[in-house]
């Protein structure tokens, strides 16, 4: 097979949600005219279903796989149960650092729905709207970029086995408001299929502190906004904690930096 030389197109003009969204889709891969789609790729060449081994063996740029020693893709959506041949949608995507593990982890037989609401989109003159375009290009054909409200992302009619929030419920509390999160959460409810998993990873914020100024968000937020929305708390893990994070500093300060404390849930949608 030949080999195609990635570049990565850097957004630089970010600096509200450039580490916190999931938003560490700070740098998409972007490709060659012909480069291959890598979770096609991964999908060919992996017989069971080993998400650490497809993003391996998968073509993703130097910046994006420097980034997995500390957000752990492969062990969090293994916690969550993500399997090939799902379709999920990837929420407040900003510029797709997620989105594209999720295609590996998906497959080809699988889809991903990229999701950004205005918020993201209002930024920079819209650069996380280009950075997501530029990531998804002519590599990730299973990935649909989706610019959508809370409101008619609930009322679509779609239905996903899976939705992601990934370092980014805190932004839809703090920098819009609590009943703009509510909003998110009755929305993802909407969209997912009856017994359907909805994953929040967050930095993990104090009961009384300043978390709306440090980019955090108190666990026991999170979990309020999801049972208030029908979600069922399956499990929880500690996988992506830091004990030596004291939860008092901006999660873009010099030393805590993509070493945040976070929380991981594990959020179910009732069967019928």
């Amino acid at each position: 097979m030949r080999n195609f030389k990635l570049t990565v197109f850097c957004v630089t003009s970010i600096f509200i949600l450039a580490a916190c969204g999931q938003s560490g889709n700070e740098a998409p891969a972007m490709a060659e005219p012909e480069a291959a789609d890598p979770a096609s790729m991964a999908s060919e060449t992996m017989m069971d279903h080993d998400i650490g081994a497809a993003l391996a063996a998968a073509m993703r740029s130097d910046e994006d796989t420097a980034r997995d020693a500390g957000r752990k893709p492969a062990e969090v959506l293994e916690f969550l149960g993500i399997e090939r041949g799902m379709n999920v949608i990837d929420l407040m995507a900003a510029g797709g650092w997620y989105s594209e593990v999720l295609s590996i982890a998906v497959g080809s037989e699988g889809s991903v729905v990229a999701q950004n609401p205005p918020l993201i989109l209002s930024f920079s003159n819209g650069a996380y709207g280009v950075a997501l375009s530029d990531r998804i290009g002519d590599r990730l054909a299973n990935v649909t970029r989706l610019d959508s409200d809370w409101a008619a992302l609930g009322a679509s009619g779609a239905q996903y086995d899976f939705a992601l929030s990934a370092l980014n419920l805190h932004d839809a509390y703090y920098l819009e408001s609590p009943e703009v999160a509510g909003e998110m959460l009755a929305a993802v409810y909407a969209v997912l299929k009856p017994g359907g998993v909805f994953g929040v990873i967050d930095h993990a914020g104090n009961p009384d502190g300043p978390n709306d100024k440090l980019h955090r968000i108190d666990k026991a937020i999170a979990i309020d906004l999801a049972t208030a929305a029908g979600f069922i708390v399956e499990a929880e893990s500690d996988m992506l904690g830091n004990s030596e994070d004291d939860h008092l500093q901006n999660v873009f300060s010099d030393g805590i930096r993509g070493k945040t404390d976070r929380f991981l849930l594990k959020l179910r949608k009732p069967a019928e």
